[in-house]
């Protein structure tokens, strides 16, 4: 989202899911919001391979500030089956089946 290399949705699907986990962490007896909130992440894993593959910049185009906003796009999709896995497990501790 730095150097606005992404679209908007990249911004956007992010963030939102950004809210939804707060909404599932406030709201520690509801089992819907810890399923929105997984259903979103693995949903933002999908998305962000996308977004990646399709405007990844070619080596001409390729600066310092584009090649850190990439990098830490790839190192925060690197992260988010970890999160799926710590969201699963929360939801297994509220009664999830």
């Amino acid at each position: 989202c730095m150097n606005y290399m992404f679209p908007v949705s990249y911004a956007w699907g992010n963030f939102s899911i950004l809210a939804v986990g707060i909404w599932a962490i406030v709201q520690r007896d509801s089992l819907d919001a810890i399923m929105m909130f997984l259903t979103g992440l693995l949903l933002t894993v999908l998305t962000d391979i996308i977004h990646i593959s399709i405007f990844y910049p070619p080596n001409n185009y390729l600066t310092d500030v584009k090649r850190f906003s990439i990098g830490m796009a790839i190192f925060s999709l690197l992260l988010k089956p970890v999160s799926c896995y710590l969201v699963y497990r929360m939801y297994r501790e509220r009664g999830g089946e």
